[in-house]
């Protein structure tokens, strides 16, 4: 999102390079598409400031700016609005068709010089003034959907040396098809569907998600603490937080794809006193690391991030996987990070994140459905740094310990009960435990564990250098890593394709089979 400008950009440059170099080397053209959502975003800024001064090459970029007022939600803030006013200039677009009309009886050579003449207007009634000051020859808007026209524009945009270029382009999102007309958000990604009916396939009806839980705690909470708000960046029904917005209106903010900025905003509210939610998916969090790190961890602000989709999210692939924020958070001194094992536990972390006052606590959870819990109407704020004992089977204490530990964070803990009881089968029945948070860790929970088993296993879905990791550090500072066979089970270093999330779990290596498999092959 927001970054095609700034690659557009670096390949028109790169081409003039080249082509100076060798002679024989044919320069292009360069088109960078962005959306009207993705354009709000600070990148897309820095890009079109530097165009205007790049040097030679950058007069060779054209960007197209998509603008069908919808990206998953309607975009939203003062860009938003400013196209809005672009597109409603009825007078310039009135004159547009009248000429359009009229060339068209014209000589072929008086048509192109008049369909340039429309292009040289660019908006001279609309005023397209916020591009031209950033130095793009501003172009629009045109409609989309009129291909020849469209066409015949860029064919002229090609061989114009006003760049570089932006071209105002109107389009309806699922243009031609009705259902997806009349409903672009559910169309942006979709299942099985009717094609006549457009009717998508549903699945059996199942768990409520790990989102919706959230999203009724934190509405509730939100019912008797006027503190708490809650921040999206362009995802309020992807974070579940649309319920809290009809709620609570004038506590709910979406600022658009810009997380650097939504996180930033959070840490002024948490400044002035209130409870900010910054409700994100991990893979997006990932922009805003430099804002989490200086502008929250440092200042030791009790912002809450609620980090949605972590872990891998099936369909959605390598892009949207959440694979890196255990690591890249839980290297940050005084942040607390919390992993739900099911619904219930999620439901109250929320509770606990809604009161904890005492600097930035993460709540991270996975895509999909919950495990079909009964949930009671409230959740319990949960002591923190406090992990549990789901079973207690095997190992001793002393010279002739044995056994397996398994130490799972977050919702791997199903399949680490599984492998328990395919564990039990060979004879060799684990200890199974549930850390609850990954930072700060249960360290008496983790001695315990080293000190009576032959084997500590942890498993935690993220990349390496997270959970497992700060439990090795902590083994091998206090001595221990001598004493266990210490087995962390992460995500593999690399990225997973598309598949289902049991498939891509499969094949990460983070399935009841696998952690079997790790635990014999500990034992010897």
């Amino acid at each position: 999102s927001s970054t095609s400008i700034s690659a557009g950009l670096g390949m028109a440059v790169a081409h003039h390079l080249r082509a100076e170099e060798d002679p024989s080397y044919r320069e292009r053209n360069v088109i960078a598409v962005i959306g009207d959502g993705s354009i709000s975003a600070g990148m897309a800024y820095e890009a079109m400031n530097n165009a205007a001064v790049a040097g030679p090459g950058a007069e060779r970029l054209i960007v197209i700016l998509n603008d069908n007022e919808m990206s998953i939600a309607p975009p939203v803030g003062a860009m938003s609005n400013y196209l809005s006013r672009l597109m409603s200039s009825r007078k310039f677009m009135g004159l547009r068709e009248l000429a359009g009309k009229f060339v068209k009886k014209l000589p072929a050579p008086v048509e192109r010089t008049a369909r340039k003449a429309d292009e040289y207007a660019r908006g001279m009634i609309t005023g397209g003034t916020l591009f031209e000051e950033l130095g793009f020859y501003y172009v629009g808007p045109v409609d989309g959907h009129d291909l020849p026209q469209l066409v015949s524009i860029l064919r002229n945009l090609r061989d114009t040396d006003n760049g570089p270029i932006m071209l105002h382009v109107i389009t309806e999102k699922g243009h031609g098809y009705q259902p997806a007309e009349k409903a672009g958000d559910k169309y942006h990604a979709v299942a099985k569907f009717n094609v006549v009916t457009g009717e998508q396939k549903k699945g059996p009806a199942g768990p409520p998600s790990y989102t919706s839980v959230f999203s009724r705690e934190l509405t509730r909470r939100a019912a008797t603490d006027n503190r708490i708000a809650a921040i999206t960046a362009a995802m309020p029904s992807g974070t579940g937080l649309d319920a809290f917005a009809k709620a609570y209106p004038d506590r709910f903010f979406d600022v658009g794809i810009a997380e650097q900025h939504a996180v930033t905003f959070a840490a002024g509210m948490a400044t002035e006193g209130l409870r900010p939610f910054c409700a994100i998916y991990s893979t997006f969090l990932q922009r805003a690391y430099d804002q989490v790190m200086h502008d929250v961890v440092l200042q030791k602000l009790p912002v809450r991030f609620a980090i949605d989709r972590a872990g891998l999210v099936g369909a959605d692939g390598a892009t949207h996987a959440g694979s890196f924020d255990i690591a890249y958070l839980g290297c940050l001194p005084g942040m607390t990070i919390m992993a739900p094992s099911d619904e219930l536990e999620l439901l109250h972390m929320t509770a606990t994140a809604a009161l904890f006052d005492e600097g930035p606590i993460a709540l991270r959870y996975p895509r999909g459905s919950g495990l079909g819990l009964d949930l009671p109407a409230e959740g319990t704020p949960l002591e923190i740094g406090k992990g549990r004992i789901i079973r207690e089977m095997g190992g001793q204490s002393g010279p002739e310990k044995g056994g397996v530990a398994i130490l799972s964070l977050g919702p791997r803990l199903a399949e680490c009960l599984k492998a328990a009881d395919m564990l039990a089968a060979h004879g060799l029945p684990p200890t199974v435990a549930d850390a609850r948070f990954a930072k700060p860790f249960d360290t008496e929970l983790v001695e315990n564990l080293a000190r009576n088993h032959a084997v500590l296993i942890t498993i935690e879905e993220g990349s390496e250098g997270g959970f497992g990791s700060l439990v090795g550090h902590h083994l091998a500072r206090t001595g221990l890593l001598d004493n266990v066979r210490f087995r962390p089970l992460t995500l593999p270093d690399r990225f997973i394709d598309h598949n289902t999330q049991a498939a891509q779990y499969a094949e990460a290596g983070l399935s009841a089979p696998h952690i079997v498999g790790t635990a014999l092959s500990a034992l010897g």
